[in-house]
């Protein structure tokens, strides 16, 4: 029996009894790392003579970026069953005092892992078909209908999702900096002063698709995770954050380390009925890269104010806003010439 943390394996018994009449004991509860948003356990317990189980996720004591629990649980209940594989939500939990903090249960994926962006091959010769189903099913979730599927979240006008992504983006680093950011003001310049197309429609927009945030299993990818940033807006945002270079493990010639950027882009446009225009695409690329330095600015400051000094954000707040000034960099250069 591995159990991290007694009295939050307590927390869990008394919760299960209360909520569920389960009478069961918690044999194991191990945090799983690498996410910053929210607390990550995977919890088993024995009942009747089998072993059971579930993911919990914890709003965490400070989080990197402000996010809310409801909409990550709303997008998990929208797309399960769905040509969206996600795990089934299980139960939403506002009432702090059963965990210290809010919470949501849903089901464990068993025999499958993610990938990290420290892997130089991590889907080694099942890359192609991992690619294949990668952005085919952002392109799935492009176009799937936001009304149908019960998620009535605010949407902007087509033609102000970007201007509401960069002023919300914008704002992130205008509080979190703790020092000058000369790099992300002037893409931040650029961006306003070449604005995109307006968005051929108005999708769910997962936030935070990429590479590490699904599970696989071989040539299978058997779960999408980590939907906390999910909003309404142009799906173009999505695709030009799955291919951002940091992703791409290494190997830039290879988006999400699966394929080329064009084979990419065309498992998306089938998948999801849309077009991406490179006018488009040049604006919503340099975006992803300045909306990754954001977030890694929040990180280092999380871990300069000591409110949050898990290793991810001073990692995070050390190389991956190294990389993003580089690449920012770089295409600002390019862009002016």
């Amino acid at each position: 029996m591995s159990i991290a943390d007694p009295a939050l394996a307590e927390r869990i018994s008394a919760y299960l009894k209360a909520t569920q009449g389960r009478d069961t004991q918690v044999t194991l509860l191990e945090r799983i790392h690498g996410g910053a948003s929210r607390e990550t356990w995977r919890v088993r317990f024995d009942e009747d003579g089998g072993a059971r189980g579930f993911i919990l996720r914890r709003d965490p004591p400070s989080s990197l970026i402000d996010t809310e629990r409801t909409v990550e649980f709303a997008a998990y209940r929208a797309f399960h069953k769905s040509p969206v594989p996600v795990p089934e939500a299980l139960a939403l939990e506002q009432d702090e005092s059963w965990m210290e903090r809010p919470f949501f249960l849903m089901e464990e994926i068993t025999g499958a892992a993610a990938a990290s962006v420290l892997q130089g091959e991590p889907y080694g010769e099942h890359a192609a078909a991992i690619g294949a189903q990668f952005f085919g099913t952002l392109g799935e979730i492009a176009k799937a209908d936001p009304a149908a599927l019960g998620l009535d979240w605010p949407a902007p006008a087509p033609d102000a999702c970007w201007s509401a992504e960069l002023a919300k983006w914008e704002k992130v680093i205008d509080e979190d900096e703790r020092e000058p950011q000369p790099i992300a003001r002037a893409a931040i310049r650029w961006l306003r002063a070449n604005p995109p197309p307006p968005a051929q429609k108005i999708s769910v927009v997962h936030g935070d698709y990429r590479t590490g945030n699904f599970l696989f299993a071989n040539d299978r990818i058997a779960a999408i995770l980590d939907w906390e940033m999910a909003h309404l807006g142009d799906p173009l945002e999505d695709l030009g954050w799955a291919l951002d270079p940091l992703w791409a493990h290494h190997n830039p010639e290879r988006p999400a380390g699966m394929c080329s950027r064009a084979e990419a882009i065309a498992h998306w446009e089938k998948a999801s009925g849309l077009k991406a225009d490179p006018h488009a695409m040049r604006w919503w690329d340099m975006f992803a890269s300045l909306k990754g330095l954001a977030i890694w600015i929040s990180a280092a400051a999380e871990v300069h104010d000591g409110t949050n000094t898990d290793p991810v954000n001073a990692f995070s707040g050390w190389y991956c806003h190294a990389y993003h000034n580089q690449v920012l960099a770089t295409r600002l250069q390019e862009y002016a010439a």
